[in-house]
């Protein structure tokens, strides 16, 4: 069995992308390419079929895929973004998708984001965020428990998404930014802390054999490492300043 990452190009409205708790800063659209293409490298040197959908040139957001879809072993969730600019962004996703799940979507009033999801094993954590509200949580536990997966609300603050506050990044290890998200949220799971100094260094992706992870945060990398987890650094400091994070730019899953 084969591991799929979905993608999608950096759109060439970037500029005009969606930003909460960021100021927003000039982006080199032409180095972002470059990025998203280093990444989706990466993403191959660890052993995912690298696919691209196509690129949507008036959704500024668009490369950050992870927010209109969760997949998971026996479905794929198609959701209804909080930021309403995002919405249109799910349509190619489903159809996408629909070549390799069933689809269940999120409807009105629900609001809910990917990158506010977290799967650990058969729990889901999502975060009550500012990108996904109780009625699109409610939505989702009640298509996910047909399935045996308990969902978990989680509150987030001081952030975009749940995975800006946490990530897994072994078995049975969390790193996280405690300021944002509490650790004892998640019971049975270690908890690594990012530097204080780096607040938005928690979001990793770990997939097959690799951990990728941004090369701006080396403290936290130093802490990685001193746990035996060395990463592959990758420069998205384009991607960042659109708020935007690793995990944030494919949908990974079986296929």
């Amino acid at each position: 069995m084969g591991i799929a990452a979905l993608t999608r190009p950096v759109s060439v409205s970037l500029s005009a992308c969606e930003l909460t708790h960021l100021e927003r800063q000039p982006i080199d659209l032409g180095l972002a390419f470059q990025q998203h293409a280093a990444y989706c490298q990466a993403l191959a040197e660890a052993g995912c079929q690298v696919r691209s959908m196509p690129a949507l040139p008036d959704q500024p957001d668009a490369v950050f895929v992870e927010d209109v879809a969760v997949v998971l072993d026996e479905l794929a969730v198609i959701t209804r973004p909080g930021a309403a600019s995002r919405r249109p962004e799910a349509i190619s996703a489903a159809e996408a998708l629909a070549a390799y799940r069933p689809l269940e979507t999120i409807q009105t009033p629900g609001t809910l984001e990917g990158g506010d999801v977290l799967r650990l094993g058969r729990n889901v954590y999502v975060g009550l965020s500012g990108r996904s509200n109780a009625a699109g949580i409610a939505q989702f536990q009640a298509i996910l428990e047909l399935y045996g997966y308990q969902v978990i609300g989680v509150p987030v603050s001081g952030c975009l998404h749940l995975k800006s506050a946490v990530t897994q990044v072994a078995e049975q290890l969390l790193l996280g930014n405690p300021a944002w998200v509490a650790p004892e949220v998640f019971q049975g799971y270690k908890w690594l802390s990012v530097d204080p100094s780096e607040p938005y260094a928690a979001n990793c992706l770990w997939v097959g054999s690799e951990r990728l992870y941004p090369a701006s945060f080396p403290e936290t990398r130093a802490r990685l490492a001193a746990h035996g987890l060395p990463v592959h650094s990758l420069d998205v400091s384009e991607l960042q300043k659109a708020e935007g994070a690793l995990t944030c730019c494919s949908l990974i899953f079986a296929q």
